[in-house]
């Protein structure tokens, strides 16, 4: 846990807060010294992190696909740091993508990521003071997978939007980047962790032999957001014990 307050005196905003990764990230920013704000979808899990760290942890319940958190991001006077962590993942074989799921996963992985980052950017640009975003990529924003050809799609979309928004921003003092984990276990994956063989196959790819945790995401998160990457934009950070150098 990152305790150096290295990000004393910034604001950050984590989407997706609610648990695994995006409380981990919140938590290690506010351990940073950053002034957090955490958005979830459900009050309970909001309060639960608000609750950890009251003096530097601000909580908001909201979706956001929808249009209420982007407006509450454009009417804030300062923000430094975004996660943009917010994302789902419904693992079909081609043939049986449905419509709803393709949908879902796209909205949220893609348009809802960009529509954050977008009010994130019209902040730090009126604010002047710069700024880092940090995207919640995939390894499999770098390879592909069986069942996973929706995911993978939105995830080789967000690292591409990612270096476009690097490009275009880095004049204006903003970076751009992504951390791009392999599978860390959480609300989401459990469930399919929990099947012994397909936990098996995702080991026997990782040459570290583990999975990663919550935590050594945030670290990287962090990392990134902090001065130390002063000179890191438009890349990806692979958090993933080895999986994309085969």
């Amino acid at each position: 846990m990152n305790t150096n307050e290295s990000l004393a005196g910034r604001v950050a905003l984590v989407t997706g807060a609610g648990k695994g990764i995006g409380a981990a990230c919140t938590l290690a920013l506010a351990h940073a010294g950053a002034h957090v704000i955490a958005v979830a979808r459900t009050a309970s899990d909001v309060d639960q992190l608000v609750n950890q760290m009251p003096d530097r942890i601000e909580g908001w319940v909201g979706d956001v696909t929808g249009t209420d958190v982007p407006a509450r991001i454009e009417a804030l006077e300062r923000l430094d740091i975004l996660v943009n962590n917010a994302g789902t993942n419904r693992p079909q074989p081609v043939a049986e993508v449905t419509d709803e799921a393709l949908a879902q996963v796209l909205d949220l992985n893609i348009r809802a990521a960009f529509v954050i980052a977008r009010s994130a950017v019209r902040v730090m640009l009126r604010a002047g003071h710069g700024g880092s975003l940090v995207f919640m990529s995939s390894q499999m924003g770098h390879v592909g997978a069986p069942d996973r050809s929706v995911y993978c799609a939105s995830k080789h979309a967000v690292e591409g939007m990612a270096k476009a928004m690097a490009v275009e921003l880095a004049p204006r003092g903003i970076r751009v980047n992504t951390v791009a984990p392999t599978f860390v276990e959480t609300p989401m994956t459990r469930p399919m962790l929990d099947d012994p063989a397909f936990r098996d196959s995702v080991l026997g790819s990782i040459p570290m032999g583990r999975l990663a945790t919550p935590e050594e995401i945030a670290a990287a998160v962090v990392f990134l957001a902090s001065g130390d990457a002063g000179m890191v934009t438009g890349t990806s950070l692979r958090v993933d014990g080895g999986w994309t150098a085969r």
